[in-house]
């Protein structure tokens, strides 16, 4: 099984859509859109795999009302005191853990504004960025993380 497969396994798992088209405008990242709640994946585009798991993290944490509405850039639809990137960093950290994944699959060198290095320090040392509001959203523990009570947000 492919890389690529076993985490398209877990997001058919875990509910969140993915559609497989072709993609023909500008992504944010390559080969992946979010689309009101669906992952949307071009295969022949996509460049790091580990980049799915992050996304999907995004609409995991969405609520309702933000899963009719969000296209795009998620960053584009909300102020920075409402991003929720920590959270999705954590809840990133949480499903490479599930997966058996190396963070360096998810927090790869191309990606994360150069910070990957510092990620992968934080999590391996366990110091849970965004784990708070993991905690807030009712997904997980304090105590048993990176084991998540449930991975979508009601």
């Amino acid at each position: 099984m492919t890389l690529t497969q076993h985490i398209l396994d877990f997001l058919k798992q875990i509910n969140i859509p993915v559609k497989e088209t072709k993609l023909d405008q500008p992504t944010f990242l390559p080969g992946i859109l979010i689309e009101r709640g669906t992952l949307i994946l071009d295969p022949e585009k996509l460049k790091y795999p580990g980049d799915l798991i992050h996304e999907a993290g995004h609409i995991a944490l969405m609520n309702n009302e933000e899963k009719k509405i969000i296209a795009g850039d998620v960053s584009q639809h909300r102020t920075p005191g409402q991003d929720d990137e920590m959270a999705v960093l954590a809840w990133t950290f949480a499903a490479s853990k599930h997966l058996g994944l190396p963070l360096d699959i998810i927090f790869h060198e191309d990606g994360y504004k150069g910070a990957s290095p510092m990620l992968i320090d934080q999590f391996e040392t366990g110091n849970y960025i965004g784990l708070p509001l993991l905690v807030w959203m009712d997904l997980c523990d304090y105590e048993s993380f990176p084991k998540m009570k449930k991975w979508v947000r009601d």
